[in-house]
């Protein structure tokens, strides 16, 4: 009986109609100025701790594209997610992993790249400017006979601040996001963005 009133506690306090909510509507576009085409994308949305996930992915991956004319791969691949806050402290953001598939099927990492949701409600174009670390003279000649490339041992350095700072880039493409942003609650509950 204990653990059955602990789990009702639990629910009665960590539920979302005592939480602000922010809903994020939308789709990756697609990518433009990237070195080939054939790419496709693979993605994930992360926030802070008073963050909860109520409903949605957060994370996946496009389809590879195959375009025509080289210079836009177009993905249009949905992002639906409902968050519950307490505060706007690590408010979500988007990571991105963009690959090149070639005509065997090996994928190659061309680049990374992250972007803030907005925190204003309402629809928002956005771009996200891709890079891929540089290595050594004889990395980057290895790079370009073989193929592949330097990458992170530590995906997560995309979104997080701690040692991004260290690495030397360069851009690489960018990918286009088109998102709605709707906040419900957010006054009612003391959250200021």
């Amino acid at each position: 009986k204990k653990w059955k009133a602990k789990h009702r506690d639990w629910l009665r306090t960590s539920s979302s109609s005592r939480m602000a909510e922010v809903h994020i509507i939308g789709e990756i576009v697609g990518a433009t100025d990237f070195s080939s085409a054939d790419l496709f994308c693979k993605w994930g949305i992360t926030a802070g701790a008073a963050w909860r996930c109520l409903e949605g992915s957060t994370s996946g991956q496009t389809q590879v594209d195959c375009p025509a004319d080289h210079e836009f791969a177009k993905w249009d691949h949905p992002i639906d997610i409902h968050y519950a806050t307490r505060g706007v402290q690590g408010w979500p953001r988007l990571h991105f992993q963009v690959w090149h598939q070639d005509v065997f099927g090996r994928n190659e990492l061309y680049g990374y790249g992250f972007c803030h949701v907005p925190s204003t409600p309402g629809e928002h174009e956005l771009e996200c400017v891709c890079w891929r670390p540089t290595g050594s003279a004889a990395d980057e000649l290895a790079a370009y006979f073989v193929g592949g490339g330097v990458q992170l041992r530590n995906p997560d350095v995309v979104h997080t601040a701690t040692d991004r700072f260290r690495l030397q880039t360069v851009a690489v493409g960018v990918v286009h996001i088109s998102l709605a942003v709707i906040h419900r609650g957010l006054d009612k509950y003391s959250v200021e963005v």
